[in-house]
């Protein structure tokens, strides 16, 4: 971990901006790299294109374009002298995030909990509950 990247995935929301913070203080801390990952996850049925005129394809590139503006707009904000690599995937989100892991060789990964229970928690994949079962390297998962 001391000397490995810390990979740091993000949705954009406010606790992913929370996490995002508790990461970067540990890679500064540890002196290592930082990956920022967002994952594009393409949606489902028919009822999602409804009669936009526009491709599944064509949807996608613009999905991929709008994350990659937000990803830069996160790094302008940091204004941080750590070596960040921003990283964008296609697929489920947990999968991508520890494939992600997997292939950059990270040594932590630093992850927002979007804190649900009861029945939402059951109905709703846990993303980050996923990663931190599943993931080869440390997992610190932040509400």
């Amino acid at each position: 971990m001391r000397t490995r990247q810390i990979l740091c995935p993000t949705d954009f929301s406010e606790t992913a901006s929370h996490a995002l913070r508790y990461a970067i203080e540990m890679a500064n801390f540890y002196k290592v790299g930082f990956r920022l990952l967002h994952v594009i996850e393409q949606p489902y049925g028919d009822e999602n294109f409804q009669i936009l005129a526009i491709t599944p394809q064509e949807l996608a590139e613009s999905m991929e374009a709008s994350a990659a503006e937000r990803m830069h707009e996160i790094l302008d904000e940091l204004h941080s002298d750590l070596k960040i690599e921003t990283v964008l995937r296609h697929g489920s989100a947990a999968k991508e995030i520890l494939a992600e892991a997997k292939d950059a060789d990270v040594g932590m990964i630093v992850l927002a909990s979007h804190g649900r229970t009861g029945l939402s928690h059951f109905l709703h994949a846990n993303v980050a509950e996923e990663v931190a079962n599943k993931a080869e390297c440390p997992v610190l998962v932040v509400k």
